[in-house]
């Protein structure tokens, strides 16, 4: 599914025109990269959670030189899938 019909099956869930949905949708997902830029949870229940992970600097192989290069840290996004989301899947 991708972004235009994930607001259409908004629009028909909610009974919001196309337009507003996609206002929704980019609103909401707009929030949850300010959230996390400013390293806070976001916490849907039943559905799951986003948070921000560290992840340390490491060496690493390039893999067509076979030359050993750093990789540095940096912050990646997490989602932890809910018990209800994840219910629903099994």
């Amino acid at each position: 599914m991708n972004k235009s019909e994930l607001i259409e099956k908004i629009a028909a869930g909610s009974g919001l025109s196309k337009e507003a949905s996609k206002k929704a949708l980019d609103a909401t997902t707009k929030a949850i990269v300010e959230a996390l830029a400013a390293n806070d949870k976001v916490s849907l229940v039943g559905f799951g959670t986003f948070s921000v992970n560290e992840r340390p600097a490491r060496e690493g192989i390039n893999l067509r030189t076979k030359e050993k290069i750093q990789i540095p840290a940096k912050k990646v996004a997490k989602f932890k899938a809910g018990a209800e989301l994840t219910d629903a899947l099994n």
